[in-house]
C-alpha cells in the first residue's frame, strides 16, 4: 500500500500497441509526442526539428505529409532520426501507403474521409505489411456531415461517436494495433469527450487540447485539460498543441507529466515566487539553473527557495536544495540535510555542481 495514497492515478487500463519501438498503452509509461511544422519535402530542416523535439524529451514525432513529395521525403528523414515518426494524413489514401512503405511507424487518419472500402483496404493493408500502427484522429473542427446533421454541433456524444465509428472500419478489416483520439480546442467539450470514450473501449488514447493558442493561454489549457483526464487516469500518449516552437510543447507535456508523478525525466525545480524576504534574485536564479541543468535527463529534485520560512522544509524533501540566508550567506542542503553556506556569487556553480554530481550518483547506481 501506498504510504501517501491521495498522490496515486490509478491508470485505466488499455491494451498495448508498437508505434515502432515505443510501447503505448498498456502499464508501459505515458509518452509525449510533438509535431514538426518544417515543411517536410526540406529534408534537413525536418531532421534537424525532430532531432531537436527528441532530445528535449518527445518519445514519438509526428510529420504532415500533404502530398506525395512529403511522404517519400519520409524514407531520407527516417533514417537520420532515432525516435518513431507518426505520419499526418488527410483524405488521400495514397500517401498513407507511401508512408507505411517509407517506414513511418504510425499513420494518423480518420478512416471516414479516406474514401470506400477499397481504399481503406489498401491502407490497412499496408499498415499491416510494414508494421505500421494507425491513430483514429477525431476533431471536433472536421466531423463528419451526417454526425453534425445529428447532433447540430460538436458535442461530447458526436465526437465519441465519430470515433467509435472509425475504429469499427478498422475492426472489420481486421485491425486493432490502433489508439485513438477525440480532440477539441474547447477543455469541457474535450474532457467529456475522453471520459465517455474510456468508458467505451479499451483502446490506448492520446490526449489532447487542439488548436490550443499560444504558450501561455495554450499550456494553461493544456494543463487544465489534459491534468484533469490524467488524473482521472485516463490517457496513454499526450500531444500539447501550441503556436510556438514544438521544442516549447514536449517541455509543457513532460512538466504536466512531472508534477503528477507520471514521468520521472530531468530536474524537478521547486521555488518560490520570492518576495522581499528573498535572501537572493529567486527568479533570474531559477532561469539561469533551467538553463544551466536543462542537459540532466537523471530524476533530481531541487528545491530553491529564497528564505527560510519556507526552505528548510522544502530542502527535506529535495535532493538538493538551496535556501537564501542573510548577508549573502545562503544554505545548502544535500538529501535534504544542512551541507554548508554559500556565497550568492558561488550559488549558482555550487548548486549545478551538487546536481551533476547526484545525477552521477544515481546513474552509477543503477
Amino acid at each position: 500500500m501506498s504510504i501517501r495514497p491521495f498522490r496515486d492515478i490509478k491508470r485505466r487500463k488499455t491494451r498495448e500497441i508498437n508505434v515502432g519501438k515505443v510501447k503505448v498503452g498498456g502499464e508501459n509509461p505515458i509518452t509525449v509526442q510533438s509535431m514538426t511544422n518544417t515543411l517536410t519535402t526540406d529534408i534537413k530542416a525536418t531532421i534537424n526539428q525532430i532531432n531537436e523535439i527528441s532530445t528535449e524529451g518527445a518519445d514519438i514525432v509526428r510529420v504532415s505529409c500533404p502530398d506525395d513529395s512529403s511522404s517519400k521525403a519520409l524514407k531520407e528523414i527516417i533514417k537520420n532520426v532515432d525516435v518513431p515518426i507518426v505520419a499526418d494524413i488527410h483524405f488521400h489514401y495514397k500517401r498513407a501507403i507511401e508512408a507505411a512503405e517509407n517506414g513511418a511507424s504510425c499513420l494518423r487518419i480518420n478512416p471516414g474521409n479516406i474514401g470506400n472500402k477499397d481504399k481503406i483496404k489498401e491502407v490497412v493493408k499496408a499498415a499491416i505489411d510494414h508494421n505500421c500502427s494507425i491513430r483514429v484522429g477525431v476533431n471536433a473542427g472536421s466531423l463528419e456531415k451526417d454526425i453534425l446533421e445529428k447532433y447540430r454541433e460538436p458535442c461530447p456524444e458526436a465526437l465519441v461517436e465519430s470515433a467509435l465509428r472509425n475504429i469499427k472500419i478498422l475492426e472489420d478489416e481486421d485491425f486493432y494495433n490502433l489508439k485513438v483520439s477525440v480532440k477539441s480546442s474547447d477543455v469541457f467539450l474535450s474532457v467529456e469527450a475522453y471520459r465517455q470514450l474510456s468508458k467505451s473501449t479499451d483502446y490506448p488514447l492520446h490526449l489532447g487540447i487542439t488548436e490550443a493558442g499560444g504558450f501561455i493561454p495554450g499550456s494553461v489549457k493544456s494543463s487544465i485539460g489534459l491534468g484533469t483526464l490524467l488524473l482521472d487516469g485516463i490517457g496513454d500518449t499526450i500531444r500539447i498543441s501550441l503556436s510556438d516552437n514544438p521544442v516549447e510543447e514536449v517541455k509543457i507535456g513532460n512538466e504536466i507529466l512531472k508534477s503528477l508523478n507520471l514521468r520521472e525525466r530531468g530536474v524537478k525545480i521547486i521555488s518560490c515566487p520570492s518576495c522581499a524576504r528573498q535572501g537572493f534574485e529567486v527568479i533570474e536564479t531559477v532561469k539561469i539553473l533551467e538553463k544551466k541543468l536543462s542537459h540532466i535527463k537523471t530524476p533530481i529534485t531541487l528545491s530553491v527557495i529564497g528564505c527560510v520560512v519556507n526552505g528548510p522544509g522544502e530542502a527535506a524533501l529535495t535532493d538538493v536544495g538551496i535556501t537564501g540566508g542573510k548577508k549573502g550567506n545562503n544554505m545548502l542542503y544535500l538529501s535534504g540535510i544542512q551541507s554548508e553556506k554559500v556565497s550568492t556569487n558561488d550559488m549558482v556553480d555550487k548548486v549545478v555542481s551538487e546536481v551533476e554530481k547526484k545525477a552521477s550518483e544515481l546513474d552509477n547506481s543503477k
